[in-house]
């Protein structure tokens, strides 16, 4: 969602940007809400108003983003407690819970080093690409 506010020169309605990321704007907002606690983004309301970017992308990484949208469940898997009273399940669920616990905090550290400049300056490179790609193609040649 700052990647999209980023691209755009003004305020962008929670609409717009649901439309343009295939999402339902009352969820989008609910999202937003968690954003703009953390001054990640701003909001006006009425004729001309909208979301607008209020942070350097240099300075929020993606473990930030994802502290201000609520920390949800980084990991779907979990324990099982089918036979609670079971010592072989017990002792598997142990060392599950280790692993879990490894890779979230894994995964947490690597969000920590993706800046969202970083995504944009990928984002900006890929459009270059697109159309350098596009360009070459219909350069020449037969477009019939």
């Amino acid at each position: 969602m700052l990647l999209h506010l980023a691209q755009k020169p003004g305020p962008v309605t929670s609409e717009a940007l649901a439309d343009a990321m295939g999402a339902n704007p009352v969820v989008l907002r609910r999202l937003m809400a968690g954003l703009r606690d953390r001054g990640y983004v701003q909001s006006a309301k009425g004729h001309g108003g909208g979301w607008t970017l209020a942070c350097d992308l240099a300075k929020v990484t993606l473990r930030d983003i994802y502290a201000a949208l609520g920390a949800p469940t980084l990991l779907a898997l979990g324990n099982r407690t089918r036979t609670p009273g079971c010592v072989v399940e017990a002792a598997v669920n142990a060392a599950l819970q280790r692993s879990f616990e490894d890779s979230e905090a894994l995964l947490l550290s690597r969000l920590g080093e993706v800046t969202l400049a970083a995504l944009r300056a990928d984002v900006e490179a890929s459009t270059r690409g697109a159309r350098a790609r596009c360009r070459s193609t219909h350069a020449g040649g037969d477009h019939g």
